[in-house]
């Protein structure tokens, strides 16, 4: 393979586009990872470093995640629309290019592997992997894929590997209607009884 054609292959593979000055810019958002990893240094205090989560189950982990994904849920901080205290206060001062940086990095952190329980698979796997029509309920694989990777041009959060107490949390938040970010997660979370919301959090932590 001559070099020009190399070259138009690796570019077009690459996660991200060139800018002018030679920084990475992320093509969803235009944000720099680069300008991001300077702006990320205070989430380490919650998300951990490069945003793996390491500091509290109850947190999420960001690493690996959508950068299309991280900038709507800090517009829904910002405007009130998705509410946390620590969260609306971090996002207060921030401009959407701040916003589409952090986006960007966290987008090109590599997410650390998760861990689930064996006993969650019996009961969740039928409801990630084909939903219960019965319901109406989705397969939640078909819109987060089969390892949860999510899908970044419509937003679709990255959810394999994340934590299962924080995924747990947000189900039962979409249940209550006290998270309104996502109406089709509100129609879904309501049909999930404790226990299914249980084993899928704990199921969802293992996919990779």
């Amino acid at each position: 393979m001559n070099r020009p054609l190399l070259a138009a292959v690796v570019f077009a593979m690459s996660p991200y586009v060139f800018a002018e000055q030679g920084a990475l810019h992320d093509p969803y958002t235009g944000g720099s990872a680069e300008a991001g990893a300077a702006k990320a240094a205070v989430c380490v205090a919650c998300h951990g470093p490069g945003g793996n989560g390491a500091i509290s189950p109850e947190w999420p982990k960001l690493a690996g995640q959508s950068s299309a994904f991280v900038v709507k849920q800090l517009k829904a901080f910002k405007s009130a629309q998705r509410k946390n205290p620590v969260m609306m206060g971090q996002v207060a001062n921030l401009s959407e290019a701040d916003m589409n940086d952090l986006g960007a990095y966290f987008a090109a952190q590599k997410p650390a592997p998760g861990v689930g329980s064996k006993d969650s698979i019996t009961l969740a796997e039928k409801l990630y992997r084909a939903g219960d029509a019965a319901r109406s309920l989705p397969a939640c694989g078909a819109c987060h894929g089969p390892a949860g990777a999510g899908v970044q041009g419509a937003k679709y959060a990255q959810i394999g590997g994340q934590n299962a107490r924080y995924t747990e949390a947000q189900l039962k938040a979409y249940r209550s209607g006290e998270r309104t970010t996502g109406p089709m997660m509100l129609g879904i979370a309501s049909k999930l009884s404790d226990a299914e919301i249980a084993a899928l959090s704990s199921y969802i932590a293992g996919l990779q």
